[in-house]
């Protein structure tokens, strides 16, 4: 009688590992071929317009930028005198302040990570939540916000009104509008749209230079494309990297006793319960931590998160799901967000005028 021999485990054990290796090797390769086949040519959508769009009551001008660089870097716009917009969106930091959540009046605690205003220019919804419309909007939302800089707005307007500096500036750049709410908002907005980003080894090498990305960033970028592997496309869309959509991301801090609700708070569609915008992932490198609860402390966290197709599944946006990827693809990932960054530009912080 013939003997059946059963495999041991060490050998099964071998022969899975054997696939499993296999099975990567293949993955690698056709992601290599993927690479290969990339074009700048199919990328054109992903190029940003040379200027970023403006309302017809605010066009753009040297003495609005200017005016509103001031406007930006003077901690005297907050109640106390200590916070200035650049305070929390320093250029040190990619235009963020590398906190988990933000700092507010008096050092509080807010509940938010402080979003970057790189390219924010080209949104066209503003906040985690999308409660401001507009960049005019946006930029007087923090004044306005008690735990943020809890602005008398009155008392500052009146300051502003009788500060000889300020009125020659807001002269030059409004002659026809009084000093105001309204003006302050266009003067800072005018400044928040020459906070660009549009020169990154990504716009080089759809612009023609087929060096400016590494092996490794194309590789990455396949991936970010790829409606099966990587999927970042749906969300992360041309051509700022963001859909300006919400989308609930099964982070775990959703699954707290009260968690944050999102887009929820604003606009009462179950759907968006828990849901965050889409943020720009233009200079991601520079402004860590990541996600609007400050959870990632590295690109890689992030991509880790997404591979396990988020943590809790209560309201979970229908692209997010296990995408199983290798360690190489990981680093791949890792590696073309990173191309995204474009080359520092020094900031020079502007003269403000005397008491």
């Amino acid at each position: 009688m013939k003997r059946t021999h059963d495999l041991s485990w060490p050998a099964v054990v071998l022969a899975t590992s054997c696939l499993a290796a296999c099975w990567t090797t293949q993955a690698q390769e056709l992601n290599k071929s993927a690479a290969i086949a990339l074009k700048p040519a199919d990328f054109q959508q992903w190029r940003l317009a040379a200027a970023p769009p403006h309302p017809v009551d605010n066009k753009p001008s040297a003495d609005r930028v200017a005016l509103g660089k001031m406007l930006f870097f003077d901690p005297r716009v907050s109640r106390d005198g200590n916070m200035s917009c650049a305070t929390c969106h320093s250029p040190a930091f990619g235009w963020s302040d590398g906190l988990p959540t933000g700092r507010g009046f008096q050092s509080q605690l807010l509940s938010r990570a402080t979003p970057t205003i790189v390219n924010t220019a080209y949104n066209t919804i503003q906040m985690w939540d999308g409660r401001k419309k507009t960049l005019e909007d946006q930029a007087i939302g923090p004044l306005e916000a008690s735990p943020e800089m809890n602005t008398d707005l009155e008392r500052f307007f009146a300051w502003i009104n009788e500060n000889d500096g300020y009125k020659k500036a807001f002269a030059k750049a409004y002659p026809a509008e009084p000093i105001g709410t309204e003006t302050f908002k266009k003067a800072v907005a005018s400044y928040e749209r020459t906070v660009i980003s549009r020169t990154s080894p990504f716009d080089r090498w759809i612009a023609g230079d087929k060096k400016a990305m590494t092996a490794l960033q194309l590789r990455g970028l396949a991936l970010f494309v790829d409606p099966v592997k990587g999927n970042c496309v749906a969300c992360h869309a041309a051509p700022n990297f963001t859909d300006n959509g919400f989308h609930n991301l099964g982070l775990a801090s959703f699954g707290n006793e009260s968690p944050d609700q999102g887009r929820f708070a604003h606009k009462k569609v179950a759907a968006l319960k828990g849901a965050f915008k889409t943020p720009t992932l233009r200079d991601i490198e520079r402004t860590a931590p990541y996600f609007h609860d400050g959870s990632a402390k590295t690109l890689l966290d992030v991509v880790e998160h997404y591979d396990r197709g988020g943590e809790v599944k209560t309201n979970l946006s229908s692209n997010m799901k296990p995408l199983h990827l290798t360690a190489q693809e990981k680093e791949e990932l890792v590696g073309f967000m990173k191309a995204l960054s474009s080359p520092l530009t020094p900031t020079s912080f502007p003269q403000l005028p005397p008491n």
